[in-house]
């Protein structure tokens, strides 16, 4: 990690209660045959993303254990789906991440790539 990216993560906020701080793939600017995707396309694929790569746990996610009696469904580190649309969104230099609640996580992912919204 670069001096400059270290001290880029430092400034995410940290999920409070039993929010998740999920960081968002990066959209591709061209489409698979090598046409150049619109700004809005951009846009609507990076707001509607159902993918996303967990960073960071609030001290309170998956402690209730009358709703989550197998413990969480998360942890640091995974990439997770979850519903278009979901999440406070906000950016930190340019790149867009979301705080989603513990619960809103539907599934757990190996490897991102591939997945798009239906």
């Amino acid at each position: 990690m670069t001096e400059e990216s270290a001290k880029k993560a430092t400034q995410l906020p940290k999920p409070v209660g039993y929010k998740i701080l999920i960081a968002l793939p990066e959209v591709e600017d061209k489409y698979e045959s090598g046409l150049i995707k619109a700004d809005t396309t951009k846009s609507t694929e990076e707001l509607s993303t159902i993918v996303g790569f967990v960073i960071e746990l609030g001290p309170d996610c998956y402690q209730d254990k009358a709703k989550f009696p197998q413990g969480a469904w998360c942890k640091k580190g995974d990439f997770v789906l979850f519903r278009a649309y979901s999440g406070t969104r906000f950016k930190v230099h340019g790149k867009e991440f979301r705080f989603i609640n513990d619960d809103s996580v539907e599934g757990i992912v190996e490897d991102p790539r591939g997945y798009t919204r239906a």
